[in-house]
């Protein structure tokens, strides 16, 4: 898959079968919507195009929502789209001045001179331009002008699977990952970078990988316990940038960043990342560590019979069942003892988990 992060670097096509959205969580509705468009570039010879936007319209529009929180990162996104064999992502910086184009101007500049579109398939209720003025009936109606057909997936289509990424964002704000990852039709997942920690874990008997997440936009599930599959992300040939956005989208500064290793000799870096190719299983735990009367929120995640250094590493955690909510214990013998319940019950869950 080939991406492209501005207008100006894409080179126009011709015969590019397009569609177009945020495509937040690449969720089963979203997926039927690219099924079809790959089956209709099949069908004529064409290349399949997926015009999306970073940051999110709603980032932009309503800069006073900072509730506003995405399934996915752009990164993940793209990563999603690639897996389901889109040859072109054409990612577009979303500006004020982007959103007031009208709904021709859209059209003709974006989708016929630019991306050279004979195709479109939508959804039934995508909207675009200025104050969303343009529709499907918009695209209809300039279509034998312009030289392209455009094609709805139906509204029934989409309801009868009864997803959206509302719901799927809401499912994990109450831990419910077993929903969220059905509607997604595949494990939501956090990627991040692993960071010092306190060593709290370890002293209990469950040493910890403490994950960093950059993108401050990501949505974190609800405080709890987790079952979940570990593995490593080893560099990506995706290049998604985000040049010119700063200010924008902010990330999270990296608490790391600005430090030098203060490790004992007894805890070397190593270079370990063989030993997370394949997944592993473990539990995750979210929350503010109300035992030790922690203040900031943590991610962090206990590797079953994992004993490698994976400090400064990126990894993933896929997210497979929720075990329990966070809660304060009265001492860390207790918390231990709790620990060991949630190691038995969250390795009951992963056994039927095929990795």
């Amino acid at each position: 898959m080939k991406i492209y992060n501005h207008i100006d670097e894409f080179h126009k096509l011709e015969n590019a079968v397009v569609t177009i959205g945020t495509f937040d969580g690449v969720h089963i509705g979203h997926q039927k919507i690219i099924a079809r468009l790959q089956e209709v570039a099949r069908q004529t010879g064409g290349e399949t195009v997926i015009l999306t936007f970073f940051p999110h319209p709603r980032m932009i529009l309503h800069p006073e929502d900072v509730n506003i929180k995405l399934i996915t990162t752009m990164k993940e996104k793209a990563e999603l789209l690639e897996k389901l064999g889109i040859d072109h992502l054409l990612i577009t910086p979303f500006t004020r001045d982007f959103s007031n184009l009208s709904p021709q101007e859209y059209i003709k500049n974006i989708l016929v001179d630019k991306i050279g579109t004979s195709q479109i398939v939508m959804g039934y209720d995508h909207r675009f331009g200025k104050d969303r003025e343009g529709g499907l009936e918009y695209l209809q109606k300039l279509g034998p002008a312009y030289g392209y057909q455009v094609e709805e997936i139906p509204e029934q289509d989409i309801h009868d699977m009864a997803v959206s990424s509302t719901k799927i964002r809401n499912s994990l704000l109450s831990g419910d990952v077993d929903m969220a990852s059905d509607f997604l039709g595949h494990p939501f997942h956090l990627t991040g970078k692993v960071i010092k920690g306190d060593q709290i874990g370890r002293q209990l008997g469950y040493p910890t990988a403490n994950l960093f997440i950059e993108e401050t936009y990501k949505l974190i599930p609800s405080d709890g316990i987790y079952a979940v599959t570990v593995e490593m992300v080893e560099g990506s040939k995706l290049k998604v940038e985000s040049k010119g956005l700063e200010g924008t989208l902010q990330s999270k500064e990296d608490p790391e960043s600005q430090i030098t290793d203060e490790r004992s000799p007894a805890m070397p870096l190593k270079s370990q990342t063989s030993d997370l190719k394949s997944q592993k299983k473990g539990m995750a735990y979210i929350g503010h560590r109300p035992t030790i009367n922690g203040m900031s929120r943590n991610i962090e995640v206990n590797i079953f019979d994992f004993d490698a250094d994976i400090y400064k590493q990126t990894i993933r955690l896929y997210f497979h069942h929720f075990i329990r909510e966070d809660q304060k214990f009265s001492s860390l013998d207790e918390l231990t003892l709790q620990l060991a319940k949630d190691e038995i019950e969250t390795k009951q869950i992963l056994e039927n988990i095929n990795i």
